[in-house]
């Protein structure tokens, strides 16, 4: 609250004191009164004014900068009637009856909103499980049933699946603190369960995995850490070239943290979209190429769930070369505890 800004407002009411003082006077002029006694009626009400309003000054001034500097401080801005006292003036009463009134409607709000999509939330992952059924039929029949028809829609039903998994993730993504158990876990198991989800499209496609120095342990969530290696396996396999494909997932321990390395010698990414690859939606040029649509959703729930997580996640790549991408998992005495 700013000096000048009260002046500005009190500065009517103190030219209408000084009206009213010099009406009085005029009124007291044929009555031959003492020069004293009107220097008296000057000063009196103006210095009584001036005193009412540095005292009113003070108490607005102290009450609004305290409002303001909690506002700053608070994240949730819309509780900021909670931890503002009572004003002793009529302004601050009203502005924080005002202010609780409109911050229960705001949370009334947002609970409805809140509700309607936890709904949907729920209805969702419903429906995810529900539709698993008839997947996993499908691919029992086209077990039973080989040849190379059934080997072409058995592999678009692994493209339906891992989709409705995507849906299934994302859904849950917001949410992770209460579905993921961080413990103990053997990243060598969490990589071959990964490779085992895609062993179909990786021998349809021929291409040679190698392992090496997998057998460290990390604390994570070894279901939540297995899609995350899906997706980036998938995405490994989609752009490979037509010619010798190879993919190398390998580890590296160092200081208070262990690297995951999954490196392919596919078609690469161009360098004006390597820092795009984890926006949502985003495709680049290589998820506009014939045959390898994209959704953008892929890389994109990788970053989210890592950060969920305290995972790390990076990716770097060299055109018609290879793409490397390091998942990093914190291994400090804070994390094992």
């Amino acid at each position: 609250m700013k000096l000048s800004e009260f002046i500005k407002e009190k500065i009517v009411y103190f030219f209408i004191l000084l009206v009213i003082i010099a009406t009085i006077i005029i009124f007291l002029i044929p009555y031959s009164v003492e020069s004293i006694v009107i220097v008296y009626i000057i000063l009196l009400p103006t210095i009584a004014y001036i005193i009412c309003c540095t005292f009113e000054y003070i108490k607005k001034k102290s009450y609004y900068e305290f409002l303001e500097k909690n506002l700053t401080q608070l994240e949730e801005k819309y509780l900021i009637s909670e931890i503002i006292p009572d004003a002793n003036f009529i302004e601050g009463k009203i502005l924080k009856s005002t202010l609780e009134q409109t911050g229960k409607s705001m949370i009334e709000n947002v609970n409805k909103y809140k509700f309607a999509v936890e709904d949907y939330k729920d209805y969702i992952e419903m429906w995810i499980h529900e539709i698993k059924i008839p997947i996993a039929t499908s691919k029992l029949i086209i077990e039973n049933n080989k040849n190379d028809v059934t080997k072409s829609i058995n592999e678009e039903i692994d493209k339906m699946e891992n989709y409705v998994e995507q849906v299934l993730f994302y859904a849950r993504s917001n949410t992770v603190e209460k579905d993921y158990c961080v413990s103990k876990t053997s990243l060598k198991d969490i990589v071959n369960s990964a490779i085992i989800r895609n062993k179909e499209s990786i021998v349809y496609n021929n291409i040679k995995i190698n392992l090496r120095d997998l057998e460290k342990e990390v604390y994570t969530d070894g279901k939540w850490c297995t899609f995350i290696i899906n997706q980036i396996l998938q995405n490994s396999i989609k752009y490979s070239k037509d010619e010798y494909k190879e993919i190398n997932i390998y580890a590296k321990e160092e200081k208070e943290k262990v690297e995951l390395i999954i490196e392919d010698n596919g078609i690469g990414i161009e360098e004006k979209d390597i820092k795009k690859v984890f926006e949502k939606g985003f495709t680049g040029v290589n998820g506009r190429l014939k045959g390898k649509k994209s959704t953008g959703m892929g890389l994109y729930l990788c970053k989210k769930l890592c950060d969920k997580l305290d995972l790390g996640i990076s990716i770097s790549s060299k055109i018609n070369e290879w793409t490397k991408v390091k998942i990093v998992f914190p291994t400090s005495s804070f994390v094992k505890f």
